[in-house]
């Protein structure tokens, strides 16, 4: 049988197709362009998206193993429960499906409540599922290099509440095992659900240390103005996408997302050692952009 891995050419895809190139399992990728997608050996490109519905339907033919990441997107909930139902209706015996951090808190960020309700409904319609909730991704700090390396500055408005950004190699890893885990079953498994975190609580202070040790050079928080964050992201997304982003900071800066001991420890146990360090991963970019 196989395993079909949406969202395939992106960076949770590419990363769960890494871990499971040498796992011996029969792979497809899911992209709208075959022809262009760079996919590691073995793995079976096959043309598709999640809105195209008889593209899903023939993508998922002899499927046994699902894993589901929706766009973020206006239609996001939409597409997330016909991929659902498709995927119930062809036979498919395990599926993981990742969600987000703080799903059922955050109930007004678009994106977060979409991801919610499909696991009101992966719970509801009683499918064989597991339930990825993954922090903020530590790469996403990656675009910070410009302000980083030329103001001295960290400039996402992440507050002084704490995240435990999680790294996405950490997502790969922890996809690709559950995936693993149901396809080998013989028959469908219970329902499943992990937070997948780092084991750091990262607010202003902590990340300007990171970053401060990391680059050898002293660096300074830029505050926490979200209005100047949503006319940022309004240069180079839609306005929709722009004011979800900015909805999801503002819980950020009012709440934090910290995980609890026991969430980092079912993380940790998921993964069989310890979930990456925030730290590690300022120190290991910061060394990649050294050596460009």
């Amino acid at each position: 049988m196989t395993i079909l891995v949406t969202g395939s050419t992106g960076v949770v895809g590419s990363q769960i197709l890494d871990h499971l190139k040498a796992s011996g399992a029969q792979v497809r990728a899911l992209t709208r362009t075959p022809e262009k997608a760079q996919l590691p050996e073995g793995v079976v490109a096959v043309r598709g998206e999640l809105s195209d519905i008889d593209g899903l339907r023939d993508a998922l033919k002899d499927v046994s193993t699902l894993f589901l990441l929706a766009p973020n997107a206006p239609d996001e909930l939409t597409q997330a429960i016909q991929a659902l139902c498709i995927a119930r209706d062809t036979g498919v015996k395990g599926i993981v499906y990742l969600s987000v951090f703080k799903a059922m808190e955050y109930a007004d960020v678009p994106h977060f409540t979409s991801k919610f309700a499909a696991e009101r409904m992966i719970e509801q319609s009683g499918l064989p599922a597991t339930i990825l909730r993954p922090a903020y991704f530590m790469q996403n700090d990656v675009r910070q290099k410009e302000p980083l390396l030329t103001q001295g500055v960290y400039a996402m408005p992440i507050g002084a509440k704490g995240i435990s950004m999680v790294d996405v190699r950490d997502i790969g890893d922890a996809a690709a095992r559950e995936l693993l885990r149901r396809e080998a079953a013989s028959e469908p498994l219970p329902r499943e659900l992990y937070e997948l975190v780092g084991p750091d609580s990262v607010n202003a202070d902590f990340v300007t240390a990171a970053w401060g040790d990391a680059l050898a050079r002293p660096i300074r928080y830029g505050g926490d103005d979200i209005d100047a964050l949503e006319a940022r992201l309004k240069g180079a997304a839609p306005a929709w996408l722009a004011l979800d982003m900015r909805l999801m900071m503002q819980r950020y800066l009012e709440d934090g997302a910290v995980a609890t001991p026991p969430q980092i420890e079912r993380m940790t146990s998921l993964l069989g050692r310890a979930p990456r360090s925030y730290r590690d991963f300022a120190a290991e970019t910061a060394s990649e952009w050294a050596s460009r």
